[in-house]
């Protein structure tokens, strides 16, 4: 994790992360307990967790349905599950999460996947276990056009990240690494943390990439605030589902083999982002070398 880091190298790493998110997926330990297929069939109800304020991953607006290019992923990961077990149709209800017990509502059986923008880590996978990489993206710096524009220059300044999250251990680390005292501000949520950039409270705000870019529409004067142009971390995204039922696992990595096979994953990134982000080369060799034959 360099500030230093070009697209290139950006894509490099990112595709030897993905291809050990595949190889991690097939060598996994055998499963101590198994179970979530057998429930779908009794009670033909998928559960899917969604974090509220995750943009442009996983949010909700009033009291419409979560929206989000991951919440579409785990919708169409459902419709593979219903012609996988052969059901004439599988009921989804959405179970809201925040950063904070996202895990837990996994871990506790109160939802079956994990539907936001989380990233795959090994030791998160001592909890959860994750599927197939579903997004790689990378964190970067959201900052003031009047102020410092590099990690570097903001030694002396506070920075934004949202609190308890691997992106903020990978900003202190990056800021220690650097040797630059600058001085960490966690937020509850990303809106929380746009505000205090939008009002001057702090000079950046650190997030991944794609989150910055929707982020940066909902400020209040779009034109004071602008992307940094390096990433610092590179984020390879998965679906968090219940540790050890590998049954369970097998059958949404299928899902998601076949939605990127098949080529379905492109309109579900066309539907979810309406042409305000295009899939980047990484992205789609990501998907390329992900999709498992069967």
């Amino acid at each position: 994790m360099t500030s230093k880091n070009s697209f290139a190298a950006l894509a490099m790493a990112g595709l030897v992360i993905s291809g050990l998110v595949v190889a991690g997926a097939g060598f996994a330990p055998p499963a101590m307990a198994a179970g979530t297929l057998d429930r779908l069939r009794q009670d033909k109800t998928l559960r899917i967790a969604y974090r509220q304020d995750a943009p442009p991953f996983s949010f909700q607006t009033g009291s419409a349905e979560p929206e989000g290019f991951i919440v579409d992923i785990c919708r169409a990961v459902g419709q593979s599950l219903t012609q996988q077990l052969t059901l004439p149709s599988l009921n989804i209800v959405y179970v809201p999460v925040t950063v904070n017990d996202r895990f837990e509502a996994i871990q506790q059986g109160k939802a079956d996947l994990l539907c936001e923008a989380t990233t795959a880590t090994l030791s998160r996978r001592e909890i959860v276990d994750f599927s197939l990489a579903t997004f790689v993206d990378g964190a970067s710096l959201l900052i003031r056009i009047d102020g410092p524009q590099s990690l570097q220059a903001m030694a002396g300044r506070k920075i934004g990240v949202l609190g308890g999250t691997t992106t903020e251990e990978a900003l202190r680390n990056s800021l220690q690494d650097g040797d630059i005292a600058a001085d960490v501000v966690p937020a509850k949520t990303h809106s929380e943390g746009l505000a205090m950039l939008d009002s001057n409270e702090i000079s950046a705000y650190f997030a991944d990439r794609a989150i910055l870019q929707s982020l940066l529409k909902d400020s209040k004067d779009p034109k004071k605030l602008m992307l940094a142009d390096n990433y610092l971390t590179v984020e390879p995204y998965a679906l968090a589902l219940p540790h050890g039922d590998e049954d369970f696992r097998l059958a949404v990595d299928r899902a998601l083999s076949h939605l990127y096979r098949n080529g379905e994953i492109t309109k579900i990134f066309a539907a979810s982002f309406k042409g305000q982000m295009e899939p980047s080369g990484i992205l789609k060799t990501l998907y390329l070398i992900t999709g498992l034959p069967d």
